[in-house]
């Protein structure tokens, strides 16, 4: 028994919701730097107000991925967590741009982030649960085509309002009219595709699903637990989670004894310290045969990974780090090394301020092109070597961005962007295309939200030491934060041709 294969408006439905996330996803990239430094965050302070972002998205996609994969209602199984994202984050993308207080928009940026994410995971699962493997490719092709049409259209928004004659500048700690209403028409536009999606796409019961697996070779085997093992794995996780207690301790104490920048609390107490407690808890529950509950099983189940997931693991940090640097840092690099501003109630700030906003729609144009293309370089070379040139062409982009002197629409809002575009569609589609032949559909939500941890960890270590390695080093420009961005991903491209992928591809049917 295997699945049907879908026709091209069927992947098209299905994937049609990303346009509205991705939508509300591009306004928050690309205003929300904008929004802070309007409400008076210094440079220096930009990154850790950024750390709300990936922190949700490391507790909110595992749980709303192992919850998916354990509910089945009249709606369905992935849609229910779909359309209850969508009202929330509709909701915070019109209330984000009225945020009186610098405090208040740090905290709308986390109940936004995590309602994007409450969508946003499910729809992956989703394209795992309902094509074959010979098809998962197109199926996170067409994601990112929708997410780079989205994201084009949401990231000009401030321009085309002004273009109408919406005022662009505001009095100092007022967001502009022109982003206002952007994030207003992005409130509408994800509740409204979200309702496309989960309308017109059906999905198969949980017993079709496990037919399907019974019928499907995989690489994850099963782990039979019993009472002595769950004690010996509690063991081995209070022995790490007291190591990492303890690293985490000194990491803070160094960083409070000499005096260095507070950022980097996020990586000692929020990433190693946090780790640490989630071990020591875990390895707690099953000492005392506490086996039978969601913690535990995340926990445990973050063991026995596939080997395809560990491969890739490497590849994700280095380019969500790069990707992370360009979304906090380009908007400040741009006014600061190009326009040679600070001010923003200045003109020449929001002129490259709305010219950041050009270039992070014309990246999303070129990776709406570019996701229909890939797969057919993939098809006639490999996934590895396709995702190796798009990360390359990548990291060029970004660094090309230090040589830029004159800032014409060419040299500053096209020339570095196709690198930057044609990496965005290879990191929204080919890692996922090769991972989800390597999971079973039982845990597929799951290991999805897990997959987000090489996405989230690098980006909450961009937010903790970029803000140091910026002051510390570079003399507080933000412009070099984007050249180790670009090295990074360069980097991810390297390593990604060491990954072991032999799956069939096909490009529609």
């Amino acid at each position: 028994m295997e699945k049907r294969k879908l026709g091209f408006w069927q992947i098209w439905n299905m994937s049609f919701g990303f346009l509205g996330i991705q939508m509300g996803f591009a306004l928050q990239n690309s205003n929300v730097s904008r929004i802070f430094q309007t409400l008076g965050a210094d440079i220096d302070d930009i990154p850790i107000l950024w750390v709300a972002a990936p922190l949700t998205g490391l507790i909110v996609q595992p749980i709303i991925g192992y919850l998916s994969d354990r509910t089945w209602t009249k709606l369905g199984r992935r849609k229910p967590y779909f359309l209850v994202g969508a009202i929330l984050a509709s909701t915070a993308l019109f209330i984000m741009p009225n945020s009186p207080f610098l405090w208040f928009a740090a905290g709308m940026l986390w109940i936004m982030d995590a309602s994007i994410n409450i969508s946003m995971e499910p729809f992956r699962a989703f394209v795992g649960d309902n094509l074959p493997d010979s098809q998962r490719t197109s199926g996170f092709a067409m994601q990112s085509f929708f997410i780079g049409i989205g994201a084009y259209f949401a990231s000009k928004l401030p321009l085309i309002f002004t273009h109408f004659g919406v005022s662009n500048t505001a009095p100092l700690g007022i967001i502009p009219d022109s982003v206002k209403y952007s994030f207003y028409l992005g409130g509408v536009a994800f509740i409204v595709t979200v309702l496309w999606t989960v309308i017109t796409s059906k999905e198969y019961s949980p017993e079709e699903l496990e037919a399907f697996e019974a019928h499907k070779k995989t690489t994850y085997k099963k782990e039979t637990r019993s009472a002595e093992w769950f004690i010996k794995n509690g063991n081995s996780h209070l022995a790490k989670g007291l190591l990492f207690l303890i690293i985490s301790g000194l990491f803070s104490f160094s960083i409070y004894h000499y005096d260095l920048k507070k950022d980097l609390y996020v990586l000692s107490l929020g990433l190693i310290g946090l780790g640490g407690l989630a071990l020591l808890f875990s390895g707690l529950m099953q000492k005392n045969n506490k086996t039978e509950n969601g913690f535990v099983t995340i926990m445990n189940d973050f063991q026995f990974m596939p080997k395809m997931m560990k491969q890739l693991a490497w590849v994700q940090f280095f380019s969500w780090f790069a990707l992370f640097s360009m979304w906090i840092y380009t908007t400040l690099a741009v006014t600061q090394h190009i326009y040679k501003t600070t001010d923003t109630t200045s003109e020449a700030y929001n002129i490259g301020a709305n010219q950041v906003g050009e270039m992070f729609a014309n990246y999303n144009l070129i990776a709406a092109i570019a996701a229909f293309l890939l797969p057919l370089l993939a098809k006639y070379t490999s996934r590895k070597f396709t995702h190796f040139v798009a990360l390359t062409c990548g990291g060029l982009g970004l660094i090309s961005i230090y040589f830029i002197n004159e800032p014409t629409v060419f040299t500053m809002e096209w020339l570095p962007m196709i690198g930057v575009g044609i990496a965005w569609a290879s990191i929204l589609s080919i890692p996922y295309a090769m991972l989800s032949g390597s999971l079973p559909s039982s845990k597929m939500g799951y290991y999805m939200g897990v997959f987000n941890f090489f996405i989230v960890i690098p980006q909450l270590v961009a937010a903790s030491i970029l803000g140091f390695l910026v002051s510390k080093f570079f003399n507080s420009e933000p412009i070099y934060a984007l050249f180790i961005g670009g090295g990074s991903m360069i980097l991810a491209g390297v390593i990604s041709l060491t990954i072991n992928d032999k799956s069939n591809i096909e490009i529609n049917e």
